[in-house]
């Protein structure tokens, strides 16, 4: 209380330096209380404390303005403390509140993702369920049973991680090197007519560049039934295309090699570039072909009965062309200003 003010001050006094009184920090807001408050040394209890030395006529007027005093003191105090709070939580007393508030951050689906459901979107229509297998495989799954031979040279087409110290008396795991271990599996437990789509991560000791990684996602597709052509794997692929990349898509299927296909091929499509000296260019965006009569043997399923086309695709690989990304690594750096774009 300022050093002007009475020891024995009225209630106008004593009103008149109150509402002068600044609360601007906690420090003050608890000075304040025990100023005019406080139970031993506040003014508004010693002024209390006078009430038996007036007249009785004048002690009710007395006693009612006092209580008065003590509520507004009170009330004060407690306006005081509400905005100190809320300015504590909203950053201090310094904030422009004429700004725009800020767009709450959402997150939205990877560009992989989306491109991977829309691919399995349009091969549910086409009559292709979903099955998804397991990343780590055996040795036999992933390759000897899709006629891989041991000491075969196309096991070199794909660099493999091998997992160490597989347990006694077991083959080799792997970490596949595509999703077509799946065909395998699904034949092993399914009688024909199979019509089967499996998406998934394989993985292949490559070395990272604009144009290959260490991981990559797949979507494999399995036919099998009776009389199955490779004019009906065809009219699938284009139809997949066609659906992926609009009405006007051109394909072309060239003649390859896959130790689990016969005959096998891959396909590009046509991507147009005006600023190009060409035109554009023709990219692959994924390989196919019959299945091997040795793959059907594998699994016990007669190849004099039963024929069947398989495709692998990278989802990585339609999405770059859907999209218009030139380095398959920006799909895994996981940066903001890329992925806010989808």
């Amino acid at each position: 209380m300022p050093d002007d003010v009475d020891e024995r001050p009225t209630i106008d006094d004593l009103r008149e330096h109150m509402e002068a009184e600044s609360i601007e920090s906690e420090e003050e807001a608890e000075d304040f209380r025990i100023r005019y408050l406080g139970r031993n040394q506040g003014a508004i209890p010693a002024l209390f404390d006078r009430i038996g030395d007036l007249p009785p006529e004048a002690r009710p007027e007395f006693g009612r303005r006092l209580n008065a005093l003590k509520e507004r003191a009170q009330e004060r105090l407690d306006a005081a403390k509400a905005r100190l709070k809320r300015e504590a939580q909203s950053g201090g007393p310094d904030i422009d509140r004429t700004l725009p508030g800020r767009r709450g951050f959402r997150g939205s689906t990877h560009p992989l993702t989306q491109t991977l459901d829309e691919i399995l979107r349009i091969l549910q229509g086409l009559g292709f369920s979903t099955y998804e297998g397991p990343e780590i495989e055996t040795d036999w799954h992933n390759f000897t049973a899709l006629n891989f031979p041991p000491d075969h040279p196309a096991r070199d087409m794909q660099d493999t991680f091998f997992l160490k110290d597989p347990p006694e008396d077991e083959e080799p795991r792997v970490l596949r090197t595509h999703t077509s271990p799946g065909q395998i599996r699904i034949m092993e437990h399914q009688e024909p007519p199979i019509r089967v789509a499996v998406p998934g991560r394989v993985y292949r000791n490559e070395a990272i560049s604009y144009k290959s990684f260490c991981l990559f996602h797949q979507v494999e597709l399995l036919y099998v039934d009776e009389g199955v052509t490779m004019a009906q794997l065809k009219q699938v692929l284009y139809s997949l295309a066609r659906a992926l990349f609009g009405d006007d898509v051109t394909l072309r299927f060239r003649p390859s090699y896959f130790p689990f296909t016969e005959p096998s091929a891959e396909v590009d499509v046509w991507w147009a570039d005006e600023e190009s000296d060409d035109g554009g260019q023709w990219m692959e965006i994924l390989g196919c072909g019959m299945v091997h009569p040795n793959v059907f043997e594998s699994v016990d399923v007669d190849p004099e009965r039963y024929t069947g086309y398989a495709v692998g695709m990278g989802v990585e690989r339609m999405a770059m062309l859907r999209h218009g990304i030139d380095d398959i690594r920006i799909f895994y750096e996981n940066d903001v200003r890329f992925l806010d774009q989808f």
